[in-house]
């Protein structure tokens, strides 16, 4: 890579923005999440100065932020090293006196809020078993802790009800569907909120002002989620207030005074939003805010609610919006880039037919008009969506030469559920085939250069990388594989327990698909691949074990394949520190260049 071509690669990695705003009662302002010092910490815009401030500058990244109900304590969620293996800190509003609350670095926590009086906290844990996450309630002022509920299964407290005797709980039921249901504190009797035995997905629970319900999104009865209205006198009714045809309403959140209802519907991987009038049973979209992808909506006003909005060329920013004139005004500059960001692009939102009829998705970034090298960017989950967000490698790519297609494959979020599902348990291949017609409508459509088509992919979309290397070895001229699942016998054996049961209802059991992953394993398939590939892997990853990463490398090498391995001993699942950040993509894009582009022209 040229001298020219590293710096702008740096400038494009060193772009971050500001995500997470969290109102702080009583005062008209909020926090929010910001890498701008190189890892995530809480900072706070203030109305007075219409600036931002730092308030926390620990040693690892904060993943939560939690204010208490008066606005004069916060708990912040910190992990270690990208373990996430999340702890609690509890500081002053302004960031001082941080001490350390709920401490058991071997073990997860979960949040599940602040009680009314603000005299104590929820939070569950697997102390008791890896796979079990009870619940436990800490008193703050004597700093001592009880169980008040003991599972079998993952659970996550959400919130206490207004008058602070119950907890409402999120557990789930399958990789997809979860259930709300409300403990009684004292009486340990749990209530679920909806049918019993009846699956969906349940979301973003709202508990209204004077106690005798709220609302949630769910898909119970149809295929996408919609606004539903519940009452603590009749749990088993969840009766629909407002849906949109063929997308789901995502996030809802309830204003102060509980007249109205701001959401946001995911259409095709790009965000709208709008206002439900409570009182009117009415709604209106609200279009004067730049399209992108809109997340942790927050009332600060009963008139004027933030978000952060992230598009394919805002790195991330909060935005203020007023519910009644419908007008929108950045807050944050964070996102700003006044180096490359001119050369940051919108994508063009395509799709095409698969090998049976079934139309796919994808943004495709940098098209131009002859025959170009092409990388497919797969994502993770699988039970996730591309969406209209910011990636700096994608940009970066496509403003060199590229051409960038990200699809969202059978199995995807964000297009109803019978669609989520078509990849499950022993469907997995039919995902993997549809990569390869990607590529033929890139070749066809687009006017890709065949012999010049590289894959990549994260998480799951490792999985899918190292699939479509060994079952399509002829369609890939290079491959990247982020902390990639390479055989799912082995992950399932050595991921978390926590995860394994809930893993299972997607990609198919040990007891009874063993064969199956046998067969689709790249693992045993290694042979097959072709192209040269770069692994990247986590040291700490307790999702996707590293060990999924040495066998394969270690495999490909005996071969004698070109494959190379890179392991940060400081991160997790995801790659947060600047420094891995910024070595892990210059690899990338170096690998890239040097497969599609220079071997080309010997």
């Amino acid at each position: 890579m040229s001298e020219v071509s590293s710096t702008n690669l740096l400038a494009y990695l060193n772009a971050t923005g500001a995500s997470q705003p969290e109102a702080i009662p009583h005062q008209q302002t909020f926090t929010f999440i910001s890498k701008k010092t190189g890892i995530p910490q809480v900072w706070k815009w203030s109305k007075e100065s219409a600036g931002i401030e730092q308030l926390t500058d620990l040693e690892d990244r904060i993943l939560l932020v939690s204010h208490s109900p008066s606005g004069k304590k916060t708990i912040v969620g910190m992990d270690h090293k990208g373990n996430e293996k999340q702890q609690f800190y509890m500081m002053d509003s302004d960031g001082s006196n941080v001490e350390a609350l709920v401490v058991s670095p071997d073990h997860f926590h979960y949040f599940g809020g602040w009680s009314p009086d603000e005299t104590k906290i929820a939070f569950s844990s697997n102390r008791r078993h890896p796979g079990y996450f009870d619940v436990f309630v800490m008193n703050l002022s004597q700093k001592t802790e009880q169980a008040i509920y003991e599972t079998e299964a993952n659970c996550n407290p959400v919130s206490w009800t207004r008058d602070g005797q119950s907890i409402i709980l999120s557990i789930p039921d399958t990789n997809i569907d979860q259930s709300y249901y409300v403990l009684n504190i004292e009486t340990k009797e749990k209530k679920k909120i909806g049918l019993e035995n009846v699956l969906g997905r349940h979301h973003s629970i709202q508990l209204s002002k004077d106690g005798h319900g709220g609302f949630l999104v769910s898909d119970v009865g149809r295929d996408t989620l919609s606004i539903r209205q519940f009452s603590f006198d009749s749990l088993q009714e969840l009766n629909e207030l407002y849906s949109v045809e063929n997308w789901d309403i995502e996030e809802i959140e309830l204003s102060p005074n509980n007249s109205q209802l701001a959401f946001t519907v995911n259409e095709g991987g790009i965000s709208r939003l709008g206002i439900f009038d409570l009182s009117e049973q009415t709604q209106k979209m609200i279009d004067e805010i730049p399209s992108g992808v809109y997340e942790s909506l927050a009332w600060i006003t009963e008139e004027e609610l933030v978000c952060g909005l992230e598009s394919p060329i805002y790195p991330g920013d909060i935005w203020q919006v007023s519910a009644k004139t419908g007008k929108s005004k950045r807050l944050t500059t964070i996102g700003e880039d006044k180096t490359v960001g001119h050369l940051w692009m919108e994508p063009e939102l395509c799709s095409f037919s698969s090998f049976d009829g079934l139309k796919i998705p994808y943004f495709l970034y940098g098209k131009q008009d002859y025959s170009q090298p092409v990388v497919i960017y797969v994502h993770g989950g699988p039970e996730s969506q591309i969406r209209a967000e910011f990636n700096p490698v994608i940009q970066f790519l496509a403003a060199n030469g590229f051409a960038v297609a990200a699809p969202n494959v059978r199995g995807s979020m964000g297009y109803g559920r019978e669609y989520v599902q078509l990849d499950d348990v022993r469907k997995r291949m039919h995902s993997v085939a549809d990569l390869k017609e990607l590529a033929e409508d890139l070749v066809n459509s687009h006017g890709a250069d065949r012999d010049r088509i590289g894959i990549m992919g994260r998480s799951y979309g490792g999985f899918m990388v190292l699939a479509a290397l060994t079952h399509y070895p002829d369609v890939w001229a290079a491959g990247v594989d982020i902390v990639g699942i390479s055989h799912f016998k082995s992950f399932l054996e050595n991921t978390g327990s926590w995860r394994r049961a809930m893993r299972e209802f997607e990609y198919g059991s040990l007891q009874d698909d063993a064969d199956f992953f046998e067969e689709i394993a790249p693992l045993n398939h290694t042979a097959h691949i072709q192209a040269p590939l770069l692994v990247f892997h986590g040291r700490n990853d307790t999702r996707v074990p590293v060990s999924e990463a040495e066998q394969l490398t270690a495999d490909l090498k005996n071969q004698g394949k070109h494959v190379e391995l890179v392991i940060f001993e400081d991160e997790g699942h995801q790659t947060e520190k600047i420094e891995n950040h910024i070595h892990m993509n210059t690899l990338i894009v170096e690998f890239m260049e040097k497969f599609l582009v220079d071997q080309q022209k010997v």
